[in-house]
């Protein structure tokens, strides 16, 4: 499947918590914007640096009406168990068989090696950003708010 390009609309895929809780993306229309994430692995130095990074920025995110969601294809154990180690607030999705990954054409390094993508869709459903960076974690959070129209450093109030 071809990658979804700012200005598209967001596929309507279903995703699966690493609690086991399902929601579609479609069910966020009309009420939140959405800020997904891929990340290689969980654990990881740089993935974990990302993690913590959005965690750090959560309440930014929830303030600009945005749900955060961390997707890598580790195992439901293995989020939950980062996530705890980690404080993470929001959830984190097992895309184990990679389908999520496919529906939104999140791109690979050297075509195997899961890639680090932020994907910033808008109340409506339209993907407003798309930012692929390997070792920048902090930008992913940076621009995210920035897509969401929120600019300074974590800890600051939203410009609005």
């Amino acid at each position: 499947m071809p990658a979804i390009r700012e200005g598209d609309p967001a596929p309507d895929v279903t995703l699966t918590f690493a609690d086991g809780k399902q929601v579609r993306l479609a069910d966020f229309r009309g009420k939140r914007a959405v800020v997904i994430f891929f990340y290689p692995k969980d654990g990881t130095p740089v993935c974990t640096q990302e993690a913590c990074a959005f965690r750090d920025s959560h309440e930014r995110f929830l303030a600009a009406g945005a749900e955060v969601i961390g997707v890598s294809a580790d195992s439901a154990a293995s989020h939950r168990a980062f996530a705890a180690r980690h404080s993470l607030p929001y959830p984190l999705v097992a895309d184990t068989d990679g389908s999520l990954r496919k529906a939104l054409g999140a791109p690979s390094i050297l075509g195997f090696v899961p890639g680090r993508t932020t994907y910033v869709i808008d109340r409506e459903g339209i993907v407003r950003k798309v930012f692929t960076a390997t070792f920048a974690s902090d930008a992913h959070v940076r621009e995210a708010l920035a897509a969401l129209g929120l600019a300074g450093p974590p800890g600051t109030a939203p410009d609005r």
